[in-house]
C-alpha cells in the first residue's frame, strides 16, 4: 500500500493542512494501491509562496547552471526507472513493456532535450537599436492529466526549468505516484528548495486554485476542453498567461495507393495504444471509398492477434482503461455507434471474455461512419475506431478539417505530392506521416480547440519566457 499523505513544499515533505484523503485505484484489480492527502487552499498558497520566495534567487541562475540541473534530473531519473515503471503500471493500468519503452522514456527524454536545447538558446539578442531579453515569466502552475503521467509532466517541468521559472504542481489525483516520485528524484538532484513543489488534491480545490491565484504567472494545463475553458475563465480574473493542450478528434488520412495491410497496422496502433487514452489518438480512419472493404479485411485479420488484458504480463500491449468513469464513458460512446447507425466490424459493448475484473474494454471497429455522427465528432478516449470513406483527395482533406479539434494528424501514403498536400492541408499542429518516428525537438500542440501554445524543444522553453525590449543602451 502507498501511502503518501503529504505534499512537498519548499524542498520538505510536509502534512497538509487538511485532514481528507484520496484513494487511488489499481485499474487493473479495482483495488486500492494508495492514498494521497486531498490538499486544501492553504497548502496551495504555501506553496505558492515558497516558489514565489526562490524565483528571485533561480530566475538569474546561469544557462549552464540549469543544463547541469537538467542533466543531474535525468541521472537521477534513471537509477528511479524500475520504481517508475511498476509505479506507472499499478496506477495507470500500462503493461510493463509500455511503462517502460513508452512513458519511462518519454520522461527521460524531456529532461534530456530541454538540457541540450539549451545549449544553444539565446536569451538576448539585438534588434537595431535595442536589446531584446526573454526573461522567466514567474511562478508556473502545472496542471497535469492521468493518461502519461511522465510525459505530459516532465515536458512542462523541463521547460519552466530551462527558462528559469519556479513551478507548483498538481498532478493528477488518479495517477499521483508519479509525480510523488518526480520529487523525490528533484530533491536527489539538488534542486533548490522553493523551485519545484507538489500539491495533491482534486481540480475543484488545487486546480481553480492554481488558475486563480493572483501570484501565479502563468498556467499550463492538459486536460478537457471543458476544465480548460474554465482554467482560461479563472486566468483571466488576472490576466495571466494559459498554455492549454487539449482534446483531439485526429484524421488518419490513408491514400489509394498505400498498401492497405500496412496501413490498417498504422492505423489500430494508433487506436490502441494506451488503451486508446491518448490525446493524440487517430480515432478517425479516412479511406478510399475503392479501398474500403480492402482495408476492412487487413483490420479483421490484425486484430484478433493483438495481446491485450493483465498489465503485469509484457506481452501485452494494452491494458485497463484508468476507471470505472471512463469506463463507463467508453462503453456510453459504443453505444451511440451502435444507435447512429454505424456498422459494428469488431469488438462492441461490455468487456472482453475473461477480463470481467479491471476497467477493461473491447478494441471497437466501428464502418460505414459518416462524419456527423458523434463517434466521429467527440473525443472517446477509449480504443474505438471509426472508419469513413472518401471519394478524392479534396473530400479526405475536407473530412479531415471538419471537427472542432486540431491536435493532431496522420497520413499513410507512397506518392509524396499526394502525401505532402494532406500533410500541408490538415488543420491540426502534428502531423505524422507514415508511422514516423518522434521528434523532441519538434513543438507540440494543438490548433483550434485543442488548444493554444507549444510544448517539446526550445518551443517549450519560449513558453515560460516574456519578451522585453530595451532601447537606447547599445
Amino acid at each position: 500500500m502507498r501511502n503518501r499523505l503529504q505534499h512537498f513544499i519548499n524542498g520538505e515533505w510536509v502534512d497538509s493542512t487538511g485532514s481528507k484523503t484520496i484513494e487511488v485505484i489499481n485499474p487493473a484489480t479495482e483495488e486500492v494501491i494508495g492514498r494521497i492527502s486531498d490538499g486544501t487552499q492553504e497548502d496551495l498558497d504555501k506553496a505558492v509562496a515558497a516558489a514565489r520566495a526562490a524565483f528571485p534567487s533561480f530566475s538569474q541562475t546561469s544557462k549552464e547552471e540549469r543544463i547541469a540541473m537538467l542533466n543531474r534530473i535525468a541521472d537521477e531519473y534513471e537509477k528511479r526507472k524500475d520504481e517508475i515503471v511498476e509505479v506507472i503500471t499499478q496506477e495507470l493500468g500500462s503493461p510493463l513493456s509500455i511503462s517502460e519503452q513508452t512513458h519511462y522514456n518519454l520522461g527521460l527524454a524531456h529532461y534530456r532535450q530541454a538540457a541540450v536545447e539549451l545549449e544553444n538558446f539565446e536569451f538576448t539578442e539585438k534588434r537595431g537599436g535595442a536589446v531584446v531579453r526573454k526573461e522567466p515569466i514567474g511562478v508556473s502552475g502545472l496542471i497535469t492529466p492521468w493518461n502519461f503521467p511522465t510525459n505530459q509532466t516532465s515536458t512542462k517541468l523541463a521547460s519552466a526549468f530551462a527558462a528559469g521559472c519556479t513551478v507548483v504542481l498538481k498532478p493528477s489525483e488518479l495517477t499521483p505516484f508519479a509525480a510523488i516520485l518526480l520529487a523525490e528524484i528533484f530533491q536527489a538532484a539538488g534542486v533548490p528548495k522553493g523551485v519545484f513543489n507538489l500539491v495533491n488534491g482534486y481540480g475543484e480545490v488545487v486546480g481553480n486554485g492554481i488558475s486563480s491565484h493572483p501570484d501565479i504567472d502563468f498556467v499550463s494545463f492538459t486536460g478537457s476542453g471543458a476544465v480548460g475553458q474554465k482554467i482560461t475563465e479563472n486566468a483571466a480574473k488576472t490576466i495571466k498567461r494559459v498554455a492549454l493542450e487539449l482534446g483531439g478528434k485526429s484524421p488518419l488520412v490513408v491514400l489509394d495507393d498505400a498498401d492497405m495491410s500496412k496501413a490498417a497496422q498504422i492505423a489500430i496502433s494508433n487506436v490502441v495504444f494506451n488503451s486508446g487514452q491518448v490525446c493524440v489518438a487517430a480515432t478517425r480512419t479516412l479511406v478510399p471509398k475503392s479501398k474500403h472493404d480492402e482495408f476492412i479485411a487487413a483490420v479483421k485479420a490484425i486484430l484478433p492477434n493483438i495481446a491485450y488484458g493483465d498489465p503485469q504480463d509484457k506481452k501485452n500491449v494494452f491494458g485497463p482503461l484508468v476507471s470505472e468513469k471512463q469506463y463507463n464513458r467508453v462503453q456510453g460512446y459504443i453505444q451511440k455507434g451502435l444507435e447512429e447507425g454505424a456498422t459494428l466490424v469488431y469488438g462492441g459493448p461490455g468487456k472482453p471474455e475473461g477480463l470481467e475484473k479491471g476497467y477493461y474494454v473491447k478494441p471497437t471497429v466501428f464502418a460505414n461512419v459518416k462524419n456527423d455522427m458523434t463517434i466521429a465528432q467527440e473525443e472517446i478516449f477509449g480504443p474505438v475506431m471509426s472508419i469513413i470513406t472518401y471519394e478524392d483527395l479534396d473530400e479526405a482533406i475536407e473530412i479531415a478539417n471538419d471537427t472542432v479539434y486540431g491536435l493532431a494528424g496522420y497520413v499513410v501514403g507512397e506518392d509524396s505530392e499526394k502525401v505532402q498536400k494532406v500533410a500541408n492541408s490538415i488543420r491540426a499542429g502534428h502531423i505524422t506521416v507514415n508511422n514516423a518516428s518522434m521528434e523532441f525537438s519538434a513543438p507540440f500542440g494543438g490548433y483550434k480547440q485543442s488548444g493554444n501554445g507549444r510544448e517539446w524543444g526550445s518551443y517549450g522553453i519560449e513558453e515560460y519566457l516574456e519578451v522585453k525590449s530595451i532601447v537606447g543602451i547599445g
